[in-house]
């Protein structure tokens, strides 16, 4: 196994084979299970697909992975000769957006599906406007479908100046982001180069992965933990479960747990069922602190240590950019913000400026509102407390996304944090 992880979002529109491509990538580098696969070959066989189509194990796989059965989170990882993959994939919109803004899986890169046959859609643009604001670094763009038109050249160079007029828009550095031409149905240039695209010769989207930077591991700043579960197992007591965000987590450290102010010492920390005597970013932990009850914390508390504890905000400043809403948004609103595990309710207190979302400058002071398609500053104040970072100090827990009428109204990146 390779010994660098990163966290991969696949991000676009819902019908552009965001799926299919994701049980291609499993498939090619040998992550779906043997068993899964043998049960399906069969399947296969049974109802005359014989040749065991790769078609069906994904439609499969697809179906399962909607109904959360056999391929769990778990198996969604995948490994390249350079790095293990985690992947923060986002079969619903819903999902992406609080997995994309909820510490549990902030992603390094990303993977942008764009289908070959319809260009840039209303979801592709939002995502890449999230991708944006919530700090992802390089692009990845897979032109999908191919195969549907005909592996045309011409067709491809469209929708590359499609997506690159969309990223400028939103000011991602393009010059980073490579472009692709990929059937995930079929597998061109999946993990070998195609001959149906003789005109291409980049690389193909495996390599594309393998030449992505490494993550700078944010040990050095203080301990970050939000919290996803707390659990009683017998024989050890209270056991909050969470992701390190930032920081070291040892044996015998004294933390503290905010908005709830409850705090002791760290007794045992267990990843994948094995004690350890220290944790760090990215791992996955279940921990024990000395006199914690059950009652005493909850998701969406950030654990940290007892003499640099997390910020509790008794207001922030936000620049928050607006997706959609239906009307405008006003001072006074009061939407619920998803912030790393926390959910909670805040009221936009006051809209300090309103930018330009295309060079950054301030293009109107004190405005009275902003509607979609604004970036802005804002003063929010939290209706119960919440533990939230400057996104200049700790990126991990430096942003959120605001949800009002079941959608992501906004997202945003914390400024500064006023302490209660």
């Amino acid at each position: 196994m390779s010994e660098q992880h990163q966290n991969l979002a696949i991000i676009g529109h819902v019908d552009h084979g965001k799926s299919t491509l994701v049980g291609r990538l499993l498939y090619e580098t040998g992550s779906v299970p043997e068993h899964v696969i043998e049960q399906h070959r069969e399947e296969a066989e049974e109802k005359g697909k014989g040749g065991f189509e790769f078609a069906y194990v994904m439609d499969n796989l697809a179906e399962e992975r909607e109904r959360g059965v056999t391929i769990d989170i778990a198996h969604q990882e995948f490994s390249t000769d350079a790095y293990d993959f985690t992947i923060v994939d986002c079969p619903g919109h819903r999902d992406f957006v609080k997995n994309m803004i909820t510490g549990a899986s902030q992603a390094d890169n990303a993977v942008l599906v764009v289908a070959a046959d319809d260009g840039v859609a209303p979801q592709t643009q939002e995502h890449v406007f999230l991708a944006r604001t919530l700090g992802i670094d390089e692009l990845i763009i897979g032109v999908n479908k191919m195969d549907v038109v005909d592996y045309k050249e011409d067709t491809f160079d469209e929708v590359v100046e499609e997506v690159n007029q969309l990223l400028k828009q939103v000011q991602f550095q393009t010059d980073d982001a490579s472009f692709i031409p990929i059937s995930a149905f079929e597998g061109d240039n999946i993990a070998e180069a195609s001959d149906n695209t003789p005109w291409y010769d980049g690389v193909t989207l495996l390599e594309a992965l393998n030449n992505l930077p490494e993550p700078e591991p944010p040990t050095d700043a203080p301990l970050r933990l939000p919290i996803q579960d707390v659990y009683t197992i017998s024989g050890i007591g209270t056991v909050p479960v969470g992701r390190i965000e930032t920081g070291i987590m040892n044996i015998g450290d004294n933390v503290s747990f905010q908005p709830s102010d409850v705090g002791g010492e760290v007794k045992t920390i267990e990843m994948h069922h094995e004690e350890v005597p220290k944790a760090e970013p990215g791992d996955n932990v279940g921990f024990n602190v000395r006199g914690i009850g059950k009652d005493d914390i909850r998701r969406g508390d950030v654990c940290g240590p007892a003499d640099d504890p997390p910020s509790v905000a008794e207001t922030f400043q936000a620049q928050v950019v607006v997706m959609q809403h239906p009307s405008v948004i006003t001072a006074g609103y009061t939407p619920v913000f998803h912030a790393h595990t926390a959910q909670v309710a805040c009221t936009i207190e006051s809209i300090d400026k309103k930018m330009d979302p295309s060079s950054g400058e301030v293009a109107e002071e004190n405005p009275d509102f902003i509607q979609s398609g604004d970036a802005a500053v804002v003063t929010i104040r939290p209706q119960k407390p919440l533990s939230i970072e400057p996104s200049s100090e700790i990126p991990e827990l430096g942003s959120f996304a605001i949800r009002d009428m079941g959608q992501t109204i906004a997202a945003g990146k914390v400024l500064e944090v006023h302490d209660k």
